[in-house]
């Protein structure tokens, strides 16, 4: 009589997104090669596939610079270091603010230069050079970084997942994780929804909102909002040239190149503004941005960018965030011994993805940080409970979600 063995697993990877994928990468780099990613549609199917791309190092919050700043590398290198190119480009990042928020905003400089942000103060005059069709007036101070720029997270996703499976690491897509199973408090394995259990002594949970149901059959409580963020692209009407992403911190807005530095190319307009959530299903929500969120995107490139000739909306779409109170992720340790969550990454994940990746790592293998500037205790989940959020010790008036 022949019987079939359980699927097993050192380690189970809820969620072949970005960070999933990225936390499998890791692993395998710290010798934990018999992982398991499960992913309920394809890697990079989810919110991973409409983020932004958007890579910079411009965080009020210390450990958030610095996990910006480590990821650099990633980006810089990814054939070497992935084996696949992320579609990176580093066209440079710059950013500027209003009088009201110049004393913060060199505060918050000095913070990200002391864990290793290469940032530069820049003029007025040397702006508008970068973006000549630019209105600056409003600006009282900017920053350049000149290692920013933005790359595709679907390709990066794949590449993590590549050189995670190259390292030993098995995929299985189209398949849904019904529950994670426990005995006492640790973890024993999880369910799929062909009723199959893979026992295992580990989890990691990264399925962005999908995250929440699993914890809550366990009791536990994993605050987060989709929300539903809305994009414009717009054609400039003329060729700008290698045009650096600009992160608008007077009108809330950002503004990115579409495509290759080199082409003429479209703009990319996300909105900085999220004061008011807009709470969504992440599976049935409208993908193109409303006649209302184009109406105001038409209304900022106009007030920014006054000497685009004749630009065009060129098209448009929707993804979903999934936003924590605070706007900061939640990447921890759990009152489950075994299970990890990342998740919550409100807008930030692509430019920490390695890094994130590399901190899972290391609370699975030594339930601590390795890196004394990325303290695991600031990404605790149980800081909502105690009452203390992970915010910036210099916020600027009405952009406070630039974290």
């Amino acid at each position: 009589m022949s019987t079939t063995a359980r699927p097993t697993a050192d380690v189970v990877v809820i969620g072949g997104g970005l960070e999933g994928c990225a936390a499998a990468r890791a692993l395998t780099a710290r010798g934990v090669t018999d992982v398991l990613i499960v992913e309920r549609a394809t890697v990079g199917s989810g919110g991973t596939g409409k983020s932004s791309g958007v890579v910079r190092c411009h965080y009020g919050v210390s450990s958030l610079a610095a996990m910006a700043a480590r990821s650099l590398q990633t980006f810089e290198h990814a054939e070497e270091v992935l084996g696949a190119d992320v579609g990176f480009h580093q066209t440079g990042y710059v950013v500027g603010v209003g009088p009201e928020d110049v004393d913060a905003f060199a505060a918050s400089l000095d913070d990200q230069r002391a864990v290793g942000v290469k940032t530069e103060d820049v003029d007025h005059r040397e702006v508008q050079r970068l973006w000549p069709v630019a209105d600056l007036e409003p600006f009282a101070a900017f920053a350049f970084e000149p290692r920013g720029g933005y790359g595709d997270a679907y390709q990066t996703a794949q590449a993590f997942a590549g050189a995670a499976r190259r390292a030993g690491a098995r995929l299985r897509q189209g398949t849904t994780v019904t529950a994670i199973r426990t005995a006492g408090d640790r973890v024993t394995g999880v369910e799929l929804a062909d009723g199959t259990v893979v026992a295992t002594g580990t989890v990691v949970l990264a399925a962005g909102p999908w995250s929440v149901p699993l914890l809550a059959a366990q009791g536990i409580e994993l605050p987060l909002t989709p929300h539903r963020e809305q994009i414009v692209l717009v054609d400039p009407g003329q060729p700008l040239g290698p045009v650096p992403v600009f992160s608008d911190l007077v009108s809330l807005q950002y503004i990115r190149p579409e495509g290759g530095p080199e082409s003429r190319g479209q703009l990319l307009f996300g909105n900085s503004d999220l004061s008011v959530l807009e709470p969504a299903d992440p599976d049935r929500y409208a993908n193109r941005a409303s006649p209302d969120a184009v109406e105001v995107a038409v209304e900022k490139v106009g007030t920014r960018l006054p000497g685009l000739a004749d630009p065009a909306v060129a098209s448009t779409y929707a993804g979903c965030y999934d936003v924590t109170p605070d706007f900061n992720p939640v990447i921890s340790r759990t009152g489950l011994d075994g299970l990890v969550v990342a998740a919550g990454f409100s807008g930030h994940g692509y430019k920490i993805s390695p890094a994130v990746g590399r901190l899972v790592a290391d609370l699975v293998v030594d339930g601590a940080s390795s890196d004394p500037d990325i303290p695991a205790e600031d990404f605790r989940l149980s800081r909502f409970a105690e009452g203390a959020p992970l915010t910036s010790p210099h916020p600027y008036v009405g952009a406070g979600q630039m974290r």
